[in-house]
């Protein structure tokens, strides 16, 4: 059922990027001759408007746009003229640099739109996210979660790690059992002397365990004296937000992804580059597949999320001036417009045979690794 699953969002995602492509050729008058369901061959032709076909094909893993003169090596209007033909100005390839890189960027940007959409969803439908105070006494499925740990603090010896959730916490006087971080920082400096505390903590593999660590002071700069474990943690839980208040939280959730997203892609591919990548901390189809299928049990809210971080994922890996992408076409773009003429079809053909070589080698080695990862 993940599968299926999984199959049925990536064809969502792909679909939505390619209906921006396609929004913006017809915007643009360019003549799109074919809007694809999946990849060839043809299964069915599902009907004809105008000169649009629209297909549904045999290979289920997304879809494509069919515009006319994008391909290298289609005939322009300059080659038509040249040999007497007349020039179709509706060619992708006759249109000014500017619509061909607004429609090419088109679906990178239908896909950010969607991510934004379905966090909005998510945050309507409910799904786990950080809480202020005023929101624990109305929330569901708390957790106290660990946000981030001081090199060698207190809490960093002990081996508290960023994504652990605290379950309780004990002194040998008091427990503490809250989901409030005022709370626990309260538990933790006050009254305590140097007394060690013992976590019950549960790590992001799952896995429980109990940890020892005892405040100190000097751990907290602009507060010296109070003493502190040296970990900052946050209220993790599920309050489904009004369609305005999500629309508002939505935006600024999308752009903080976003942002993540692009600093984890540039610090992957300058691994890549470096032969430095830590691929532990990649996920390719197998990975992604499990991950959707996790997420559809959990409910809407964590399928919609998940959707989400996918959808930014392929609109930034899209944006990579790499042959074969929508940035490395964009590039191609670029350049024509500094040198003023067409890059040679042969030269940009060969360009993006290598692109994609690289490609299906990377997917390949992070698929391995996804696969060696289940097993081992």
């Amino acid at each position: 059922m993940s599968i299926v699953i999984f199959i049925v969002v990536i064809v969502a995602l792909i679909v939505v990027h390619e209906l921006g492509h396609f929004v913006a050729a017809k915007l643009s008058g360019m003549r799109v001759d074919e809007f694809g369901l999946g990849y060839p061959p043809r299964a069915l032709l599902l009907g004809k408007k105008g000169e649009t076909e629209y297909t549904l094909n045999w290979l289920p893993f997304g879809g494509f746009v069919k515009i006319y003169g994008e391909d290298p090596g289609t005939v322009t209007a300059q080659t038509q003229l040249a040999t007497g033909q007349v020039a179709d100005t509706r060619s992708f390839s006759t249109k000014s640099r500017l619509a061909q890189a607004i429609v090419l960027a088109a679906g990178v940007t239908m896909n950010l739109v969607f991510a934004y959409i379905l966090v909005t969803g998510a945050l309507i439908a409910g799904t786990p996210r950080v809480l202020s105070e005023d929101e624990i006494p109305i929330a569901q499925s708390m957790e106290l979660a660990v946000a981030n740990v001081l090199p060698g603090s207190p809490a960093a010896e002990a081996g508290l790690l960023p994504g652990d959730s605290i379950l309780s916490a004990e002194d040998g006087h008091f427990v503490f059992t809250g989901f409030s971080p005022a709370e626990f920082m309260k538990f933790v400096t006050e009254g305590r002397g140097n007394t060690t505390i013992a976590l019950s903590v549960r790590h992001g593999s799952g896995e429980k365990a109990t940890l020892f660590a005892r405040p100190e002071t000097g751990i907290i700069s602009s507060d010296p004296s109070r003493a502190a474990l040296g970990v900052e943690v946050a209220t993790i839980g599920i309050v489904p937000l009004s369609f305005g208040a999500a629309l508002v939280e939505g935006a600024k959730l999308t752009w903080g992804a976003t942002v993540l997203t692009a600093q984890g892609l540039w610090q992957f591919f300058a691994g890549v580059f470096t032969l430095s990548v830590d691929l532990s901390q990649v996920a390719g189809p197998v990975g992604i597949a499990g991950a959707v299928g996790t997420a559809s049990s959990q409910g809407w809210g964590d399928l919609f999320s998940i959707m989400a971080i996918i959808s930014i994922n392929l609109a930034l890996i899209n944006l990579i001036p790499v042959p074969a992408l929508d940035g490395g076409r964009l590039l191609f773009v670029i350049i024509e417009s500094i040198i003023r003429r067409p890059i040679k079809p042969n030269v940009s053909q060969a360009i993006n045979a290598i692109g994609f070589v690289f490609l299906v080698l990377l997917m390949l080695v992070v698929t391995a690794h996804d696969i060696f990862r289940i097993v081992g």
